[in-house]
């Protein structure tokens, strides 16, 4: 017996109010960004940004370029970043921003490749930085942050004039990226004081056509002076150590139309729990988000694990919510820089309510803390590509949702879907996944969807099929593929490409959901299909029975003459998928490895053993890597190149000596809120398990040290200089070798000391985690080599 669901398209919204809010791109620029009440526009057509967070000042400027270029891959198309006072000015007249604080080289480099950049200008930041960026000498001044206070105010004036003198012709009057600029961050009772931080960045030379503050928490924001933005978080170290998981947090696996997330930040204000009704907003701006989480920071107290499906079903959720901007926090970890007069983390110390580690700021982001790729990447990836090619068409789309509905986060049992639409097509979102708690599959599913512009109802698949647990996708409806009309498909959209003189459509299936292509039979004057049937339903030509791979190519022929392809790829296969312009024409690459695009070289990041990558269309000639014709084999309507392993010795496994095993662990301390406090640094020296990792010569490049482990702290010295720490939450720990100081590393090598966890220390630990509390080891370790192989025109 099915279970239909269904849904009515309301008729098409009347257009959106423009000209209503004072945001207005430089003069003459040939693409000018504007805000409607409902979508952002640019060059007159709607855009749907994709932004990802990127602190410059807490990675190495040498790493800086090839790390934009994986983001860039990676579906990023605005890079965000915190300007960091504390960062630049730890000392009072001492401003830097040299090195690793070479702001105006790092928005240069965003240039270079194409990327837009939002600078978030503070001057609190929070961003688990000391003193939320503020420095402590303003800290010592005495006056009221964050408010108009003179001396306050004083402080700031000339902070904003060496930031804007830093990035002095970069504005988009001189075609520069600075696409918006966020003021201050979770100020959420200031509106006069937001309004004031503005006025004194723009006169200190500031200007983009986007201001922007962050929205959470019930904020109140000077009526149209700043473009609000919203957030969402799977997790949250901030919330109390036996609080469960938050609701907050739970709710983001909903559809609604609940823009705001009260518990972002909660730690530092009154909480203000919002109903279900619109936010106050909502009629004048767009859903645009700048903290969607793409991971999650530990504190000492809570440490949440994120997995790549939470954040890819978070990301896909708030889609079919009605967002359009999503914007990742973190999309890149970092590393805190090191203070000359203190250590740069929020902590108790400083007055905050968490402890977080000293250096690591990885937060398990898409792109690691080293710029270890992960799986969230390849999720956020598959979700990117659809659209920046589609997102065009999404944006001004309206989000619907179905009458029957969740009836509360309590709900696990209904189906949680949504429709956007414009009154002739759309597309329908589906998420069965949430952490911590297993939704249940939803056996004999259809949907009905009523288009009420068109008088059209589509009820499909042609059969029932079960959505999986754990499933989240997107399935297109009445979608246009150059001049072929694609009824609905029961594969989710990844991108388009042109090879063979045709337009390629190129569909990720879903595990578990026989891909189903229904098209209009109007559009198609001939379907070829390598496996499975087509059969005519009505006015449908329907293809069932297609095996999901590189060879489920739908070849058709419009009813204008033109040529269609239609690839549906198994899951495993779609995230593999970057798009990118390579030896002269825009491409597919299908690699396991990270792949960049960088002008017309493609450099692959891997292991360095042997592999492979498969590209359509394929160039006239074989790529060339390390000097040689890559070897061809064909894949399906790929061609796949086989690449040799690199020449490189072979080194043994690390060499981790036990010094001194563990004592017993600190009694448990608590600070700021009565949450536990990280250890002191005393313990380090009397009760921690101490290891010596003998450090070769020759290793590669970019090689990590990875530490399976387990305790409570672990911190890494060379000689008597801390380099890495961590709190132990169930994850590997790697350390960067290229970022050790050589020298040091080789006479002294490497000492890590681990500390074990108390077995009565309130400390909220996920699963992955609850071993055995009281000791603390080093189980294994290896090396993780990361090679970057060129791969040049052939």
């Amino acid at each position: 017996m099915s279970h239909p669901h269904h849904l009515r398209l309301p008729s098409p919204a009347g257009p959106p109010l423009t000209g209503h809010l004072p945001f207005t791109d430089a003069p003459g620029v040939p693409d000018p960004i504007e805000v409607t009440s409902r979508w952002l526009t640019r060059g007159g057509r709607p855009w749907f940004p994709v932004s990802g967070e990127f602190h410059y000042s807490r990675c190495p400027a040498g790493e800086w370029e090839e790390e934009l270029l994986k983001m860039k891959a990676g579906g990023v198309t605005a890079v965000a970043s915190y300007v960091i006072w504390i960062h630049h000015e730890e000392s009072e007249g001492r401003v830097r921003f040299d090195g690793d604080r070479d702001l105006r080289r790092f928005a240069e480099l965003c240039a270079r490749h194409g990327l837009d950049f939002v600078p978030r200008v503070g001057p609190w930041s929070h961003a688990e930085v000391r003193g939320g960026g503020l420095p402590d000498w303003v800290l010592a001044r005495d006056c009221v942050p964050r408010t108009d206070d003179p001396v306050y105010l004083a402080a700031v004036r000339p902070w904003f004039a060496a930031i804007a003198e830093q990035l002095d012709g970069l504005d988009r009057a001189h075609g520069g990226p600075i696409v918006a600029i966020q003021i201050e961050n979770e100020l959420y009772d200031q509106p006069g004081h937001l309004l004031t931080l503005k006025r004194m960045a723009q006169q200190a030379g500031l200007s983009a056509p986007l201001w922007t503050s962050t929205a959470w928490g019930g904020v109140r924001l000077p009526p149209d002076e700043l473009l609000p933005l919203y957030g969402g978080y799977t997790e949250a170290f901030w919330t109390e150590a036996d609080g469960g998981w938050p609701d907050t947090c739970r709710k983001h696996f909903f559809f609604t139309h609940q823009r705001d997330d009260e518990g972002i930040g909660s730690d530092l204000r009154p909480v203000r729990v919002r109903g279900s009704e619109p936010d106050a907003s909502s009629d004048r701006f767009p859903w645009a988000t700048c903290e969607l989480g793409g991971g999650m920071a530990v504190s000492y107290h809570r440490r949440p694990y994120v997995g790549p499906d939470d954040i890819g079903a978070l990301g896909l959720t708030k889609i079919g919510c009605g967002s359009v901007w999503q914007g990742f926090y973190m999309f890149h970890g970092g590393t805190n820089p090191k203070g000359e007069l203190s250590t740069l983390q929020e902590s108790h110390a400083t007055g905050y309510p968490n402890d977080l580690p000293v250096l690591t700021y990885d937060f398990q982001a898409p792109l690691g803390e080293y710029g270890q790729y992960r799986g969230t990447y390849h999720e956020l990836r598959l979700q990117h590509l659809l659209l920046a090619d589609f997102g065009h068409l999404i944006a001004p789309m309206e989000s619907v949702l179905p009458e029957r509905r969740p009836k509360g986060q309590s709900d696990r049992e209904t189906l949680r879907w949504a429709v956007r639409g414009d009154g002739g097509s759309g597309f329908l979102f589906v998420n069965n996944h949430q952490p911590h708690e297993q939704l249940p599959e939803h056996p004999d599913t259809t949907f009905s969807v009523e288009f009420p512009s068109e008088g059209a109802e589509l009820t499909f698949p042609s059969a029932p099929v079960t959505v999986p647990s754990g499933a989240y996708f997107c399935w297109p409806l009445r979608l246009d593929v150059a001049g072929l009309r694609l009824e609905w498909a029961t594969a989710q959209p990844v991108c388009t490409v042109d090879a063979d003189g045709r337009t390629v459509l190129v569909l990720a299936a879903t595990d578990g959901i026989a891909p189903e292509l229904a098209l209009d039979a109007a559009t198609v004057s001939a379907v070829r299909t390598p496996t499975g049937e087509v059969t005519p339903v009505g006015d449908r030509l329907l293809v069932t029975g297609l095996r999901p791979g590189t060879d489920a190519l739908v070849e058709a022929e419009t009813a204008d003459g033109g040529r269609v392809g239609l690839l549906v790829l198994d899951a495993a296969t779609a995230r593999t998928v970057y798009r990118g312009r390579a030896w002269g024409a825009e491409r597919l690459v299908l690699s396991g490895d990270g792949v960049v695009f960088d002008r017309d070289e493609v450099r692959l990041h891997g292991s360095g053993g042997a592999t492979s990558f498969a590209v359509l269309p394929a160039p006239e000639r074989a790529p060339v890597v390390d000097g040689a014709p890559a070897e061809t084999v064909a894949d399906g309507v790929f061609l796949r190149y086989r690449v040799p392993p690199v020449p490189a010795p072979r080194h043994a496994a690390p060499g981790v000596r036990l010094v001194r095993a563990a004592g017993p662990a600190p009694e448990p301390v608590t600070g700021v809120q009565g949450r536990a406090s990280a250890p002191a640094d005393k313990h380090f020296d009397t009760v921690a398990a101490e290891y010596r990792v003998e450090v070769p010569e020759g290793l590669p490049p970019g090689t990590l040290l990875r530490l399976h482990w387990h305790g409570d702290v672990g911190r890494a010295y060379v000689g008597d200089t801390l380099v890495a720490d961590q709190f132990w939450a169930g994850r590997v720990w790697d350390i960067g070798l290229d970022r050790l100081p050589a020298d040091a590393l080789r006479s002294e090598g490497l000492r890590l000391r681990l500390l074990p966890l108390h077995a009565d220390a309130p400390v909220h630990l996920p699963e992955q985690a609850r071993g055995e509390r009281g000791t603390a080891a080093v189980t294994r370790a290896e090396w993780i080599t990361r090679h970057i192989r060129p791969v040049r025109a052939g």
